[in-house]
C-alpha cells in the first residue's frame, strides 16, 4: 500500500490539467489500484491512497502528466502499513 502527498499552488496549469488527472484517477479506482484521493479542504494539496506497491507507483505517476505539471509538488511517497479498517 502506498500514499501520495501532493502539494499545490494555484497554477492555471495545474487547474487546467485537473480534470483529465481526475479522469485517469477514476480508472485506477475503478481497476482496484486506487482506494481514496482528494484534496485538502483548503486545496493546498491531496491525498492518495494506493493499492500498489513501489514499483507500480512509479509506473503510475510516469503515466500520468499531473504529477509534472506547474503547480503540483509530490510532498511525499510512504508505504503504509494499515491495522485497523478495510482497505483490500
Amino acid at each position: 500500500m502506498m500514499i501520495l502527498e501532493l502539494a499545490f499552488t494555484a497554477s492555471p496549469e495545474r487547474l487546467a490539467a485537473r480534470p483529465a488527472h481526475r479522469s485517469f484517477l477514476t480508472r485506477l479506482h475503478e481497476e482496484g489500484r486506487l482506494l481514496a484521493a482528494g484534496p485538502w479542504a483548503d486545496d493546498s494539496g491531496a491525498l492518495l491512497v494506493f493499492d500498489v506497491g513501489p514499483a507500480e507507483l512509479e509506473r503510475v505517476l510516469d503515466a500520468d502528466p499531473y504529477y509534472r505539471t506547474p503547480g503540483v509538488e509530490v510532498a511525499a511517497v510512504r508505504e503504509w502499513t494499515p491495522v485497523v479498517g478495510s482497505v483490500s
